[in-house]
């Protein structure tokens, strides 16, 4: 098993940056993990935002953040980050990390592949 907890969230202003922090714990060090962020705004489906490899090496990104987010691994620390910048109301949503154990990137933007989640943290843009 795999606890994944979610943090950095809060109310910002547009324009503004945000750092979110997904902590790993568990089952961390036996099996390698490519770690991707979702976002789901209220009313609203799943959306992925970005995802990085096992070796930090490789990463992939979606949707409206796309340009404008960036993800990056500390093995180290058990943490993936997610950068976003230039903020827009719009961007308000839930968003949550996941883990997937494969091997594999394919259909590496479907919620499905992802095993373990967090329970996500609240970003607000106020206008």
């Amino acid at each position: 098993q795999v606890q994944l907890v979610e943090s950095g969230g809060g109310l910002v202003h547009a324009g503004d940056s945000l750092r979110l922090s997904c902590a790993a714990s568990g089952r961390t060090r036996s099996i390698s993990y490519s770690v991707g962020w979702f976002r789901q705004a209220a009313g609203g489906g799943r959306e992925f935002i970005a995802r990085i490899d096992r070796s930090g090496s490789t990463t992939w990104y979606r949707g409206s953040a796309k340009g404008r987010s960036t993800i990056s691994r500390d093995d180290d620390q058990n943490t993936v980050t997610l950068q976003l910048s230039s903020l827009k109301p719009e961007d308000t949503a839930r968003y949550y990390c996941a883990a997937d154990p494969r091997a594999s990137n394919t259909d590496y933007d479907l919620q499905e592949n992802y095993q373990y989640w967090g329970q996500g943290t609240q970003v607000t843009v106020s206008s």
